[in-house]
């Protein structure tokens, strides 16, 4: 990068004393937790490549899942920063709970539209520094910290930043850094990637009527067994939204793909609009309350589960999500399955799921989130670093944003007590993560979700 741009020739927008790069939801929550430890002695920024905030949760999905555990007796395990967020979005009377459905436990449903806001007027709120449309090209070490040159389209602009937290999805800084990583697809098949849609004008009483979600797998189940319409797997999901009469799906699966090359995602992103319209017809054609309904939305871009893993100071494997521990370090709870969206032997697209033992939950240690090779950077959401499987399981939003909010106190504990990413007093660390919300150890009886009101913590 330094010998096609000379860094020095770059325009320079200031010192950070936080840099936040990514803001979808991980990055989000870890600016704002860096900015509500920082109290205003540290300058925290938050650069985005899109037009608006929130990542997956606002560009194609429409549900926190991962704030409960699944089963008969769900458990909260997420909280602090995530739960503000929610409760922000229930201010507007934004959320509904909705039931535990494919076992990935209750979901907490929102309107994308207004998260997008929400998400404004939380980062603004606490004078974080927020930068859109720009794009991280470029990445060198200084004495400090990081010099990171973005690209918008007016040019270059250069921040150098003291400590820098990863939150780009695809781990585009540890990348430009020359930090260690495995790209998924190298060792095990990575996850299929989803085209998301929504559509309006749908009966869902007549829907409900003639069988719900039961009929609609069976249906579903039998056109491709059939061979009537070119359905990319057996089942899928269609749900109410906090719009009436209107349904968003993940059903669209689109297989063999990079989530790194712009040839292979271009293909991606048209064989996932084709498929969108394949199941509209299907729905019109075959599903009771669908007769009259039509898509009206897609996803800004097509989903992409995993690309970038890196290396960091502990790497999160499938055995320690089953045996459901809790070790001193963690940092945050999970206690969803591994669901793995993948294409079997024969070419049939298929989820593979696989519990946690008797519902339980295990703790994600500190070091996930640290890579190797770097004292002042940590990397959240789905570019952390775990095994392909451990991340099918820790993947889900509650988790992410747990992720940035532990990233954002350690960024801003490191600047204060002068300690690397890699020596920080994790005890530190996970005493402020508890005094501020954060579930750290498994909490006393169930959840009585049954409660709308988000603030009263269930």
């Amino acid at each position: 990068m330094s010998s096609i741009i000379k860094f020095s020739k770059v325009p320079f927008y200031g010192v950070k004393d936080v840099l936040v790069i990514g803001g979808g939801s991980a990055g989000c929550t870890a600016a704002l937790a860096a900015a509500g430890q920082a109290e205003g002695k540290y300058k925290v920024a938050l650069v985005e490549r899109y037009g608006f905030l929130g990542g997956s949760s606002t560009q194609m999905l429409d549900t926190f899942y991962g704030f409960f555990t699944p089963g008969n007796h769900p458990q909260k395990i997420v909280g602090g920063w995530p739960d503000k967020v929610v409760n922000a979005l229930d201010g507007y009377q934004g959320i509904f709970l909705r039931p535990n459905t494919y076992g990935a436990g209750t979901g907490v449903n929102y309107n994308p539209e207004r998260l997008k806001f929400v998400w404004d007027e939380l980062i603004v709120g606490h004078d974080i520094d927020v930068i859109l449309h720009a794009t991280l090209i470029g990445v060198e070490p200084h004495d400090e910290g990081y010099a990171c040159v973005f690209w918008h389209k007016g040019g270059f602009f250069k921040i150098n930043a003291l400590r820098v937290i990863d939150a780009s999805g695809d781990g585009d800084f540890s990348h430009l850094a020359g930090l260690p990583y495995e790209e998924a697809g190298k060792k095990e098949a990575a996850q299929t990637m989803t085209t998301t849609f929504r559509m309006s004008n749908v009966d869902l009483d007549q829907f409900e009527k003639a069988g719900g979600k039961s009929m609609l797998k069976q249906k579903m189940s039998d056109a491709v067994d059939k061979g009537q319409y070119d359905l990319p797997r057996k089942e899928g999901s269609a749900h109410e939204m906090n719009a009436k009469n209107c349904i968003s799906t993940v059903a669209v699966k689109v297989a063999g793909y990079s989530g790194l090359d712009a040839m292979q995602l271009t293909e991606a992103e048209m064989e996932g609009r084709r498929q969108a319209f394949v199941y509209e017809k299907f729905f019109r054609n075959e599903v009771a309350g669908y007769a009259d309904a039509n898509i009206i939305g897609m996803s800004h871009q097509i989903g992409v589960r995993e690309t970038r893993r890196i290396y960091g100071n502990h790497r999160l494997t499938k055995m320690e999500c089953l045996e459901a521990k809790i070790p001193e370090s963690s940092i945050f709870l999970c206690g969803a399955p591994i669901e793995d969206h993948r294409q079997g032997s024969q070419g049939e697209m298929e989820t593979h799921w696989e519990y946690i033992p008797n519902a339980g939950v295990y703790g994600v240690p500190y070091g996930t989130i640290v890579p190797q090779e770097s004292q002042v950077s940590w990397c959240v959401g789905r570019c952390f670093s775990a095994s392909h499987d451990a991340h099918a399981s820790c993947r889900s939003m509650a988790q992410t944003m747990s992720m940035g909010q532990a990233a954002g106190v350690a960024a801003v504990l490191s600047l204060s007590h002068e300690e690397s990413a890699s020596n920080l007093s994790v005890s530190r660390l996970r005493n402020i993560l508890s005094d501020i919300g954060a579930v750290l150890e498994l909490p006393d009886g169930d959840a009585d979700i049954s409660r709308h009101g988000w603030k009263n913590n269930f």
